[in-house]
């Protein structure tokens, strides 16, 4: 909105410093800044709110260390972090940017859904919370509503430039240099020819059939990230430190592909109008930092179902938008190694059970981070080299720019 009101008294009047709205990096720290002092102004007003209104999370006994004394610590955390992400963009971002509608609409949709998960485990004092089933139905619906606007909208394009031979003479008429088409190309890391086109595994001309394989693709991701970040956010500061990471390497890929000059040095696929979400993911990553004030070791409040699914299936939908999601196992490895842990326990144990009579274990407990508990690891300690393994694992990501 304030992206409007300074380009209209830019435009209209000449405002002195009105035009440094135009730069999407002045926009950016400026939500990144407005972000953290959202979550570290208004956190504490909303914990003690939440404490008033006896909304504590309930805890069950699974025999680690300092668990219990965590009860009764606030919950729902995670709508300060929507806020957090939601009025900056809205203050600093281009609104008709189809980009940021989408993931504006993400944010709000699985933070509804964990949103009611948390309210049933609170208020209605059911453990178990929103029944799984309609959880999934929630999180592919939102995966449905992305794949099918990523798929059809026209403002959704790549960008491909064909400078052909120099003219001596150039008619001002005469056509641009690229084109903007329609295209479910994505980035294969590590490849140096690295894109692929979902369409390669259609067998048919029928373009419905590519539609459905792509939208497919995007619900998968949409539902495996967002359900990573909500087992991985089991113990303070871990899920939330590991999002703002994710974030920032995000905000740099959209950077990168929103900016010609980035995008063709560094062979990146140009997405136009992507750079407007340098806006969105710095509001994230402050989102995040600033949540870790009061939710690092040890936390005075929790996020959430309603924090952790929409930080997920954020990331999920950036990775799409940028055409990065195959980047995915790599950039969110500790969402992906969490739900695989919960994976291989379960299976290895009725697999076990079933052969034996008797259910085994691989791991002392999953998520993989109550492994670690169960071998008396601090929990501080845990969540610091979780956290320097997302590091080395953003660096990693990264490197994926020239490395192919």
């Amino acid at each position: 909105m304030l992206y409007y009101l300074f380009n209209y008294l830019d435009r209209e009047f000449d405002l002195v410093g009105a035009g440094v709205f135009q730069y999407i990096s002045f926009r950016a720290g400026m939500a990144v800044l407005l972000s953290l002092l959202i979550t570290i102004t208004f956190g504490e007003k909303l914990i003690n709110m939440l404490r008033n209104k006896q909304v504590g999370e309930s805890i069950r006994d699974l025999g680690l260390e300092g668990q219990m004394a965590k009860k009764g610590t606030p919950t729902m955390g995670g709508l300060i972090i929507i806020a957090a992400i939601v009025i900056p963009t809205l203050l600093f971002a281009k609104l008709e940017n189809i980009y940021v509608i989408l993931l504006l609409i993400t944010t709000l949709g699985l933070g509804a859904i964990g949103f009611l998960d948390d309210y049933i485990k609170v208020f209605k004092k059911n453990k178990e919370g929103l029944a799984g089933k309609f959880k999934v139905v929630g999180q592919v619906g939102i995966g449905l509503l992305v794949g099918a606007v990523l798929y059809f909208n026209d403002d959704v394009v790549v960008r491909e430039f064909n400078p052909g031979p120099q003219e001596q003479t150039i008619s001002v008429t005469e056509a641009p240099n690229y084109v903007d088409s329609k295209s479910t190309t994505t980035t294969i890391p590590f490849v140096k020819n690295n894109e692929l086109d979902y369409d390669a595994f259609n067998p048919t001309d029928n373009k419905w059939i590519t539609a459905a394989i792509y939208i497919l693709v995007v619900i998968f991701f949409v539902t495996a990230i967002s359900n990573g970040a909500n087992i991985t956010d089991g113990i303070d500061g871990l899920a939330a430190g590991t999002s703002a990471i994710i974030g920032l390497t995000l905000a740099i890929f959209a950077y990168i592909s929103g900016n010609a000059i980035f995008s063709d040095y560094l062979n990146v696929m140009f997405i136009p109008n992507s750079g407007e979400l340098v806006i969105f993911c710095t509001a994230f990553v402050g989102a995040c930092v600033g949540f870790l004030w009061y939710n690092s070791y040890p936390a005075q409040v929790f996020m959430g179902d309603t924090g952790s699914l929409s930080l997920g299936g954020i990331i999920a939908v950036l990775a799409l938008v940028l055409r990065k999601e195959l980047l995915i196992p790599v950039l969110c490895g500790i969402f992906v190694i969490e739900n695989l842990s919960v994976i291989i326990q379960v299976s290895y144990f009725k697999y076990t059970k079933k052969k034996y009579g008797e259910g085994r274990r691989i791991f002392r407990m999953s998520p993989l981070h109550h492994h670690y508990q169960k071998m008396e690891i601090p929990e501080a300690k845990i969540v610091t080299r979780f956290w320097i393994v997302g590091i080395l694992l953003a660096i990693i990501t990264l490197a994926t720019l020239k490395l192919r």
